[in-house]
């Protein structure tokens, strides 16, 4: 089972300093755009547009949030970036699907880029969401359509709770909180299948592929856990410095994702040791039917030498060997025989070795 895809590395030795690489999957969708813009009296969504004649002075009547899916298609990302005066290491940032998450201030926006997963039964699938965003507006960067957002989507459109009389800062704390929501989902999956090993069945099935699956859990955890950090790195500050974009009304929001994050991070401690120990009873339970194993053939050794000697003994070739010729002598070795392994059992089972 492959949980992480292949890592496609961004070759950083260009010729061409203006050339940008997108490292995600190029059978991923063609770019599509979303646009919603809203008060808390209007409403107004765009669906049928493009990057290649985006009219950028529809971001300038706030509050406009531009959701962008797919981003295979590098040209337009680049041109349309550019023309919003995005800078050149935002827009390779947006592209590289295999950056680390991370937080940038920059004069006229921010950018923020993090990891989603979307739980499956089979495989975690991991996408790259990047955000450009002011007070204006925001501008997420998807590499495919999903629906993290759907629910978002619906409070704008049909006015409920509290998203159209705030600002962007509020509509990005909902975004990362949905983000953050996967990776509860991802994590309780994951805890199910932890559950599903427990003692009994690692004691009848005690497999190298249970654990394989094991150390693959470990992977997605440490995974998850590494996504995590950077967005509590990003909450903590918000919390410690001031942020034009954050409205001191709204900061209790990213105190709540500080918290999200951090009992996330618990969450995927308290998954590492347990398949840590999992790994080590797995360990345990081999180790111990290999003992067993060994013990029994120890004592079916043990009891065959002395009855090999004697029998090694009446093997050899001699003349003068008075046995031999008693006309007792065949049935007496077996009765030395038959006593020597008799009393050898009931020694060894006194000694509970068997």
């Amino acid at each position: 089972m492959n949980y992480l895809r292949k890592i496609k590395l961004l070759n950083r030795k260009k010729t061409d300093p203006n050339k940008f690489i997108f490292t995600g999957d190029e059978k991923d969708q063609i770019s599509k755009l979303q646009l919603y813009q809203y008060s808390p009296e209007e409403f107004d969504e765009l669906n049928n547009l493009t990057l290649s004649n985006f009219d950028h002075q529809l971001l300038k009547k706030p509050i406009s949030w531009l959701n962008i899916f797919g981003l295979n298609n590098t040209t337009d990302i680049v041109s349309f970036c550019q023309q919003q005066k995005i800078d050149n290491l935002v827009i390779q940032d947006i592209l590289d699907v295999n950056q680390r998450p991370k937080f940038q201030a920059y004069d006229s926006y921010n950018f923020l880029t993090i990891k989603s997963t979307v739980p499956s039964e089979k495989l975690l699938e991991v996408e790259q969401i990047s955000f450009v965003f002011n007070k204006d507006y925001l501008i997420s960067f998807q590499e495919k359509k999903a629906d993290h957002f759907d629910h978002i989507r619906y409070r704008i459109r049909e006015n409920k709770g509290i998203i159209r009389h705030e600002a962007t800062d509020f509509l990005l704390y909902t975004l990362l909180e949905a983000i953050l929501d996967n990776y509860f989902k991802t994590l309780d999956r994951i805890n199910s299948d932890v559950d599903k090993l427990d003692i009994k069945n690692l004691k009848n099935n005690p497999s190298p592929s249970a654990l394989e699956d094991i150390e693959e859990q470990k992977v997605v955890v440490r995974f998850i856990k590494n996504a995590i950090l950077p967005i509590k790195e990003f909450t903590l500050i918000t919390e410690r410095n001031h942020q034009s974009f954050i409205q001191d009304s709204n900061k209790k929001f990213y105190y709540e994702l500080k918290d999200l994050s951090q009992t996330l991070l618990d969450h995927c401690d308290i998954l590492q040791a347990s398949l840590e120990s999992s790994t080590n009873l797995l360990f345990s339970i081999q180790s111990h039917k290999m003992n067993q194993v060994m013990k029994t053939l120890t004592v079916v050794s043990t009891i065959f030498i002395p009855l090999t000697f004697i029998a090694g003994i009446y093997g050899m070739n001699f003349e003068n060997m008075p046995e031999l010729t008693w006309q007792y002598g065949y049935y007496g070795v077996w009765g030395i025989i038959l006593i020597i392994f008799v009393g050898m059992l009931l020694f060894f089972k006194s000694k509970n070795w068997f």
